[in-house]
C-alpha cells in the first residue's frame, strides 16, 4: 500500500491516511528496556516491487546523510501497510482487502533497534486513531450492510478490549449513509467527522448532500453515540481515509474542509475549502469563525493537512484551481491569525508526500516529511512560521511512505 499522497491516488481513493504524532502519543512504556530519552526515527519505504510491502529503516537523525534499503531495513510481510504510533509502540497494519489483517507491532530495545513486539489478527479498518491508551479502530461499510464496528485495542498489550457498533444509516438520517472519515480525540470524548456518501454500489461515495459538515460526537470508553455537531458553511471534514480535524494545545478543535464532495464522479460542493473550530469544552461550531483557505490561495483546495504546533499546518493543496485533482502543492495555514504561506524552497516537481504520516520537529517548529521526486527522495523539514523548506536526509532505493519516532 503506498501512504504517501498523490493526486492520482486520492482520485482513486487509495488507502492513505493519518496526521502528525504528538508526543502524547508517543509517551508512555516502551516495553523494551530501559528509557534512555533518546529519540529514533523510523521511516518506511517502499521499493515499488510487486507483492512487497514497505521497509522499515531507522535513523538517529535525518536532518542529513543518506539511508538506503539496499541491505537494510526490515521487509514486512503483506503488500498494504498503515501506521499508526502509540504509547510508544510503532504499529504496522495490513490492508486485507476486506478479510482480516495483521496487526504487527514494533519497538526499541535499550540499544535502540527495532524489533517485532506482537503480532496478532484484526478487522480491515478505515479509521486508526489513539485515544488514551487505546487505538481506536472503525471498520465503515460503503455499501451493503450499513452496521460500522469499533474496536479497541490496548496500545501498551496489543490486545483488542472492547467492541461497539454504529448503523451509519441511522446516524446520517438523510435517506444516505454516514462514513467516518476519521476519529480525533478532544478532551475526554472522541469526535468522529464524517461524509454522506449514497453507498449504492454503483456511486458509493457520491452525495445528494455536498454542502454539509458533520461531526458525530461519542463518550469514551463506552463509545455511545452523544450527539452530531453539524455547520453548512463548507463540506465535509477530511476525506476518505483522512485526518480533518486537530485538537489544538488550547484544547480546541480545527476542522478541514477540501469541499470536494462529488455525485456520479462530479465535483458539486459549492462552499469554499475553509477551516472551521470547535471551541474547547463545546460540541458546536464557532460561527464567529470561518478560515476561508480557498480564497486566501486563489482558489485552490485543500488535499489533506497535518498538525505541527501553535496553531500551525502543514497543507497540501490541489494544484487546479478549483478542482480536486492537478499536481500537489505546499502550505503553511496558521489557523489563529487566518493566514496562508505557499511553501518555498521545496522541489520544484513533487510526485507524492507524506503528509498523512508525519510527525513535527522536536522543538514544534516544523514538520518532518518524506518529500518524493522524480530526481530522488529526501526528508525535509517545512518551518511552520517562515514556510521554507530545508532539504535533510537523502532515502535511496525506494519512495518515503511514512515517517514516525519512538523513544529509547
Amino acid at each position: 500500500m503506498k501512504k504517501s499522497t498523490t493526486l492520482a491516488l486520492l482520485s482513486a481513493l487509495a488507502l492513505t491516511a493519518f496526521s502528525c504524532s504528538s508526543d502524547s502519543e508517543n509517551s508512555g512504556s516502551t516495553g523494551g528496556g530501559s528509557d534512555t530519552g533518546k529519540t529514533k526515527y523510523i521511516i518506511t519505504a517502499t521499493t515499488g516491487a510487486a507483492g512487497i510491502a514497505d521497509y522499515l529503516l531507522t535513523a538517529d537523525d535525518v536532518s542529513t546523510g543518506t539511508i538506503t534499503t539496499t541491505g537494510n531495513g526490515l521487509e514486512q510481510d503483506g503488500t498494504y501497510r498503515y501506521y499508526i504510533t502509540a504509547q510508544n509502540n510503532f504499529f504496522s497494519l495490513l490492508y486485507g482487502q476486506g478479510n482480516p489483517g495483521a496487526v504487527t507491532t514494533y519497538n526499541l530495545n535499550s540499544e535502540g533497534k527495532l524489533v517485532k513486539k506482537s503480532d496478532f489478527q484484526a478487522e480491515t479498518v478505515h479509521v486508526f486513531a489513539a485515544v488514551n491508551k487505546d487505538i481506536l479502530t472503525i471498520k465503515v461499510p460503503r455499501s451493503g450492510a450499513s452496521i460500522a464496528s469499533m474496536y479497541k485495542i490496548d496500545a501498551e498489550k496489543s490486545l483488542i478490549t472492547g467492541e461497539a457498533q454504529q448503523d451509519t444509516k441511522v446516524l446520517a438520517k438523510n435517506g444516505e449513509r454516514a462514513f467516518f472519515t476519521w476519529a480525533t480525540q478532544v478532551g475526554d470524548k472522541v469526535y468522529m467527522p464524517y461524509m454522506s456518501i449514497k453507498g449504492d454500489g454503483v456511486d458509493n461515495f457520491g452525495t445528494v448532500n455536498p454542502d454539509s459538515t458533520w461531526v458525530a460526537v461519542y463518550n469514551y470508553p463506552e463509545l455511545k453515540l452523544e450527539k452530531v455537531i453539524k455547520d453548512n458553511r463548507t463540506s465535509y471534514l477530511g476525506a476518505y481515509f483522512t485526518n480533518g480535524l486537530f485538537q489544538d494545545e488550547n484544547g480546541d478543535a480545527y476542522g478541514f474542509s477540501g469541499a470536494i464532495a462529488t455525485s456520479n464522479a462530479v465535483l458539486t460542493s459549492t462552499k469554499p475549502s475553509a477551516v472551521v473550530k470547535i471551541k474547547k469544552g463545546t460540541t458546536e461550531f464557532d460561527k464567529t469563525y470561518f478560515f476561508n483557505v480557498q480564497e486566501k490561495s486563489g482558489g485552490y483546495k485543500i488535499s489533506s493537512s497535518s498538525y505541527i504546533s501553535k496553531g500551525k499546518f502543514l497543507l497540501l493543496m490541489y494544484g487546479n484551481v478549483g478542482k480536486n485533482n492537478g499536481a500537489v502543492k505546499m502550505a503553511i495555514a496558521d489557523v489563529y491569525n487566518q493566514t496562508f504561506t505557499w511553501v518555498t524552497n521545496g522541489p520544484a516537481v513533487l510526485t507524492s508526500v507524506t503528509s498523512r504520516y508525519n510527525i513535527s520537529s522536536e522543538d514544534g517548529s516544523s514538520a518532518i516529511v518524506g518529500i518524493n521526486t522524480p530526481d530522488g527522495n529526501w526528508i525535509y523539514y517545512i518551518n511552520g512560521t517562515t514556510a521554507v523548506a530545508t532539504k535533510g536526509m537523502k532515502v535511496e532505493g525506494g519512495q518515503i511512505t511514512a515517517i514516525q519516532k519512538l523513544k529509547y
